[in-house]
């Protein structure tokens, strides 16, 4: 997810390093750079246009501080513009008082609603609701059952009707089941529609008007760049929706739809989808995509979702053992485990400031978590408990031939293993936020780090 605009933006910004001022001469390169990469990202033209014209003439002639260089002001002119470009600010999905509050979901056919609806569902559960999920969509084949399928598997009810052809009528009976089930929240997951077909959007409408939702959201695929905006644009004019998601952020990895839907439609982006799992979502914040983007990370989500998934009772246990000494192989896979929840690892580092310079996805793809658990894996349960047991030669050549690493990467591995404890034993905070953090810096943000 936007490792494309990191790249060519890192590159662009770099121009500048060096420079004492800032002029229309040194500066003319890096807008330049600027310029391509956001056409590259499928970023409409005329946008950005507009984008370098604001930079230059906030930049052109500022004074730089003794403090700050060039390269440091022009990122801080580009981060606030691409937040204003970007809707300012995060705004929250709109919940009624009342009980249940409605969702509406729409979208064109094969962008991700009904994945988005039951992770939305998932989200809300997590924040303490009661979600019911309508299976509104009458039309396409197994869309019942692919949502009954999804929402399974965070236990979230389902509510159908597969005989009726009645869309307003499952809408309706939905709201009383919520009623007698004391669901909170029901969200509705619609057919795709096209905006040209009149019968599909008279549907929608009569939907809207019916159900009289507390939020509409609009759904939109990440991969269809460009189109996504004007399909976007032609809902607007039919549908007052409230908010849009962006899905299949994970596959596109320009992101010109999200920087520029916002400006482009006048509606907040709420959610933006980055994988296939029930958790893989996230509310849209402009401030943080933006420090994505300028290679800053997200040090902010990265710690809610640590937040979110790691289990503190555990955590404190392992921190028992680090200081007794008695940390093992099996307990440092469990807290692998853990990590891995968190989300994707490639996205988990987009969230890490500077972590790309050490550690690329491009090409040949490394993937340190995957070693690390073919290495304990190829161990003996012995050898997992006691890792003193492992400055024995002949026992790391089995482990060597077992996990298809090499001797030098496994020697690395556990010198890394001790090095890891002592950081770890020096960590007084018991609620386990700092031991993970540490323990991500020290698995991954390592310029030795090869396993």
């Amino acid at each position: 997810m936007f490792e494309h605009l990191q790249n060519k933006f890192s590159k662009a910004l770099h121009i500048l390093k060096g420079h004492n001022t800032i002029t229309e001469t040194n500066i003319a390169s890096s807008l330049k750079e600027i310029g391509r990469a956001l056409i590259d990202a499928d970023v409409n033209y005329k946008i950005v246009r507009s984008f370098i014209r604001k930079i230059q003439e906030k930049s052109i002639g500022k004074k730089v501080l003794i403090s700050l260089n060039p390269k440091q002001l022009i990122t801080k002119i580009v981060y606030d513009e691409l937040v204003s470009l970007m809707g300012e600010k995060s705004v929250e999905i709109n919940l009624s008082k009342k009980n249940p509050s409605i969702i509406l979901i729409c979208g064109l056919q094969g962008s991700g609603k009904t994945s988005f609806s039951s992770k939305l569902a998932f989200f809300l559960k997590k924040k303490n609701k009661s979600p019911l999920l309508v299976a509104a969509d009458i039309y396409r084949p197994a869309a019942i059952d692919q949502l009954q399928l999804i929402a399974k598997q965070a236990n979230i009810p389902v509510f159908s009707k597969e005989k009726s052809k009645n869309v307003i009528d499952i809408v309706d009976q939905s709201i009383l089941y919520a009623l007698k089930k004391k669901r909170n929240v029901i969200i509705i997951d619609t057919a795709g529609r096209l905006a040209i077909d009149e019968i599909m959007m008279e549907e929608i409408k009569k939907i809207n008007q019916h159900s009289q939702p507390d939020e509409v959201l609009f759904v939109v695929d990440a991969m269809t760049g460009q189109d996504a905006i004007n399909t976007a644009q032609s809902f607007s004019k039919v549908l007052n929706f409230n908010g849009i998601v962006i899905t299949k952020l994970d596959g596109d990895s320009r992101g010109g739809v999200a920087i520029t839907m916002s400006s482009a439609v006048k509606k907040p982006i709420k959610f933006i989808s980055n994988g296939e799992k029930i958790e893989d979502l996230e509310v849209f914040h402009p401030d943080r995509i933006a420090n994505r983007i300028l290679g800053m990370g997200d040090i902010v989500s990265l710690v809610e979702k640590v937040q979110e998934q790691f289990d503190e009772k555990r955590t404190k246990k392992i921190y028992q053992k680090i200081n007794k000494n008695r940390f093992s192989f099996n307990d440092l896979l469990e807290q692998i485990q853990q990590i891995k929840k968190i989300g994707n690892i490639k996205n988990i580092i987009s969230m890490i400031p500077g972590i790309d310079r050490f550690f690329s996805f491009y090409g040949n793809e490394k993937n340190s978590f995957k070693k690390i658990e073919s290495i304990i894996y190829s161990m003996t349960p012995y050898e997992r408990n006691h890792p003193k047991i492992l400055t024995d030669v002949r026992r790391k050549k089995r482990i060597s031939k077992g996990s298809g690493i090499t001797l030098s990467d496994i020697d690395l591995f556990i010198k890394q293993f001790y090095d890891m404890n002592k950081i770890m034993k020096k960590i007084h905070d018991h609620s386990g936020k700092k031991i993970v953090k540490d323990f991500i810096y020290q698995m991954i943000n390592n310029k030795e780090n090869n396993v």
